[in-house]
């Protein structure tokens, strides 16, 4: 397993609510090369107005792999989702989770599906609801096929969306995909909240979940919560899983000692297991 740390590009509005390290990219990457991170999770919302061949010499620079592309903001900024009742949003959404699979590409990396798959609204019925959900992710996993990039969809609380809260409820839909390139992932934040137990949840989506986020119960780095992470990476290992593990989290009390303070904490029990 190795650690990686959410990155904001520089086409994400700067925000406090966007949880990764935010600024000038090579900044960004010096910076996390430096404090011995194996790779980055890009978060991006236009990849098209990126220079790749800029950041690329970069993570070569910095021994830095992309382990995934975040798609969040694609919610989170544009408002664009599979569910929405729009048609021409909807096909918007797809094409934008294209390009995003074209950036993945570029880097050998997968994309992950949060935000932008959309929610029940009461203006259609829910059935209909989800199968323009399947339907996106039956059309992005044929480009996956395509582009040699894997999709994560990622179950996440219901506070933030009533679709797809669970890992049971993500897997059920990679199997009526019916896509290899269609998998999950798990953010640990959001299991902490959503499941009875976290690592029955983590043994029961192994044969699913290509990518980690970790979090602490409070949304802030490992460590300064109340979440056992030794015993999380332990149940990872003993799965089998050896992706990686990538934070997702608020940057306090700021971006510099939150990615200080995750590496301190998880390193040294990646290096005892």
């Amino acid at each position: 397993m190795k650690l990686c740390y959410q990155v904001a590009t520089p086409d994400v509005r700067i925000d406090p609510s966007v949880t990764a390290f935010q600024g000038d990219i090579e900044v960004s990457l010096n910076t996390l090369g430096d404090l011995g991170y194996d790779g980055v999770e890009f978060m991006t919302i236009n990849p098209k107005e990126l220079d790749a061949s800029k950041i690329e010499k970069l993570l070569q620079k910095n021994n830095l792999d992309v382990a995934i592309v975040c798609t969040g903001e694609l919610f989170g900024q544009k408002k664009l989702s599979f569910t929405n009742p729009k048609e021409e949003i909807r096909k918007q959404a797809i094409e934008e989770v294209k390009g995003m699979m074209d950036f993945a590409s570029i880097f050998g990396a997968n994309i992950n599906i949060g935000r932008v798959r959309g929610q029940y609204v009461d203006s259609i019925p829910r059935g209909l609801s989800y199968q323009y959900a399947i339907d996106a992710f039956r059309q992005i996993g044929e480009y996956g096929e395509k582009k040699n990039v894997s999709i994560a969809i990622e179950p996440v609380t219901y506070m933030q969306t009533n679709f797809l809260n669970t890992s049971t409820e993500a897997i059920e839909v990679c199997k009526e995909v019916g896509n290899d390139r269609v998998k999950i992932m798990l953010d640990i934040f959001h299991v902490n909240i959503e499941e009875k137990n976290i690592y029955d949840s983590i043994r029961n989506a192994a044969d699913y979940n290509i990518h980690v986020h970790l979090a602490d119960n409070n949304r802030r780095y490992p460590g300064m919560g109340g979440l056992d992470f030794r015993k999380i990476l332990e149940t990872l290992k003993e799965t089998g899983y050896n992706g990686y593990l990538c934070t997702e989290i608020y940057q306090l009390p700021n971006q510099m000692e939150a990615a200080k303070g995750t590496i301190a904490h998880l390193k040294p029990i990646l290096e005892s297991l």
